[in-house]
């Protein structure tokens, strides 16, 4: 169960991902009933540190002995982490933090740090789309996804640039203490509750120029009609465009298929019924649009990593399955 937390710092921390990383681990929400980490803000580099924000820096009593206790460290980006060198007791920290079964999570450039201690090698990891050639060249063994918003390779999570962190933080929560906790904390925040760790980075055209020229209003139909068959084809007839305009609209603006996107939001609402219904699995199946049991199963492991029941046991309980 995660308890402790640890942020290690360096000297050009960006104060907007280490905040992230304390607005997630080291608010106090106990009266909301959610749990309180034991917290605490390191620096491998003497008791203050510069940040890149000129005028200010960032003072801690904690030294690197504080990452030895610590179930989660987490690495926030900073300046010029791409090309410098790093503190060897912080290399040496977190190595021996994996070693001894603790996380360790990066966020945008702090992966510059995971890599320099070793622990990219042979691993997928995420990193910003603009840093993804540097990252490639300095760690060859490494095996880059320059494309996606996290990827959890147990026990070293990698995040992509500045928002896909709070993703990855509250990825993190909900796979340790369960989606409840998770989402609480998201609704503090006022963050969606949960972003796929390999949806896409960005987007060609982010912002629709108009109301007419979006697939906003196919996705919220999509949306309430996940139990329903559609082609490519039906959807293009209700957005008024060719198929092949549509398909290439609908990449534009949300990064992945119009198959993907069905399917991720078919396994998600599976995921929402079986966390807080009893509904069988069959039943689940048929309101998600699997159709059946197997089919469901089948996309379920592929996405999740693991079997609806054995899903439902770990946030309901034996009973519940």
């Amino acid at each position: 169960m995660l308890k402790n937390v640890a942020v290690a710092m360096l000297d050009g921390v960006h104060p907007f991902e280490l905040g992230v990383v304390c607005e997630v681990f080291g608010l106090d929400r106990s009266d909301e009933g959610l749990p309180v980490y034991d917290f605490a803000v390191v620096s491998a580099e003497g008791p203050a540190l510069r940040t890149h924000v000129p005028g200010f820096t960032v003072s801690t009593p904690y030294g690197l002995e504080r990452l030895d206790e610590a179930d989660l460290i987490a690495v926030p980006a900073g300046s010029d982490y791409i090309g410098r060198d790093y503190p060897d007791a912080l290399l040496d920290a977190l190595a021996r933090a994996t070693d001894r079964g603790a996380r360790v999570l990066s966020v945008c450039s702090g992966v510059f740090v995971l890599g320099a201690a070793g622990l990219l090698d042979g691993r997928r990891c995420a990193v910003h789309w603009r840093q993804a050639d540097q990252l490639a060249r300095r760690f060859p063994r490494a095996i880059i996804e320059p494309d996606v918003l996290y990827v959890d390779e147990d026990p070293v999570i990698t995040s992509a640039g500045t928002a896909a962190g709070i993703d990855a933080c509250l990825h993190i929560v909900r796979k340790d203490q369960g989606p409840q906790v998770a989402n609480a904390i998201a609704r503090r925040m006022v963050v969606p509750p949960h972003r796929d760790g390999g949806q896409a980075q960005f987007i060609e055209r982010p912002l629709p120029r108009s109301q007419c020229d979006t697939v906003g209003g196919v996705l919220v139909w999509m949306e309430e009609h996940l139990d329903e068959e559609v082609t490519v084809e039906q959807l293009a007839a209700r957005a008024h465009m060719s198929p092949r305009t549509f398909a290439r609209r609908f990449q534009q603006e949300t990064g992945t298929t119009p198959y993907r996107w069905i399917l991720r939001q078919r396994v998600l609402l599976a995921q929402r019924l079986l966390e807080a219904t009893d509904e069988t699995v069959d039943a689940i199946a048929a309101r998600t649009g699997f159709g059946t049991a197997a089919a469901l199963r089948h996309q379920f492991v592929r996405s999740i990593g693991t079997t609806p029941q054995a899903y439902r046991r770990t946030f309901r309980g034996p009973e519940a399955a």
